[in-house]
């Protein structure tokens, strides 16, 4: 009987997880239809509420600013509005911190696209973590090794962590891809990505530096 309800409950409860969050997103993006003049909202020219139109509006939206910020015209809004919201303190921080992360994240092609093992908290210790980028400058110059930026999640929450910056002989690239790194994190090791045995009886395994 355990393992008959185990197995209902691996099937019910991501289902049940998924639907609330399709559905919660849905009616978040249904909200900008509020927008729209009362006359001209769909459910008054429908007559009933239809799910989802929010949606194609959200992304019609997003995609008419990106076409108008995409030119000359559109460039110099955009520095109006940003100087704009530069004179106010605390909306300053807050748009300043979002607008970098998201320019790094979709710029650069080494955000967030490799797994790492790396030893944290302490040699002997490994945990995974994601590459968010190369340092260069004045950390690379004094510390006169090749450092990489590495972002260290917490479980079962990925969205907060640790950034550390390591020497690149310090890290171990894993071929593991993000998405099953995420679920390894989330899931606090109890999903662990398949990885055929005869591949890992052939893998070296790393080799700790020395202690000096």
């Amino acid at each position: 009987m355990k393992r008959y309800l185990i197995a209902g409950l691996l099937v019910w409860v991501p289902l049940g997880v998924t639907v609330m969050v399709i559905n919660l997103l849905v009616g978040i993006m249904d909200k900008t239809l509020l927008w729209l003049p009362k006359a001209y909202q769909p459910d008054t020219l429908l007559g009933f509420h239809l799910p989802g139109i929010g949606v194609v509006m959200s992304a019609v939206i997003v995609i008419v600013t990106g076409v108008v910020v995409a030119n000359l015209f559109g460039r110099k809004l955009v520095q109006g509005w940003e100087l704009l919201l530069a004179r106010i303190p605390l909306v300053r921080s807050i748009y300043s911190s979002v607008k970098q992360i998201l320019e790094t994240v979709f710029s650069s092609g080494q955000a967030f696209r490799k797994v790492l093992l790396v030893e944290y908290p302490r040699k002997g210790l490994w945990t995974l973590a994601f590459q968010s980028g190369t340092t260069r400058g004045e950390a690379q110059l004094k510390t006169g090794m090749d450092v990489i930026n590495v972002f260290i999640p917490t479980t079962p929450n990925p969205t907060s962590g640790f950034f550390i910056m390591v020497p690149r002989c310090d890290v171990v690239e894993l071929e593991m891809s993000v998405d099953d790194g995420l679920k390894m994190i989330i899931s606090a090791g109890v999903v662990v990505p398949d990885w055929p045995q005869g591949q890992l009886a052939n893998k070296p395994r790393p080799q700790s530096p020395p202690e000096a």
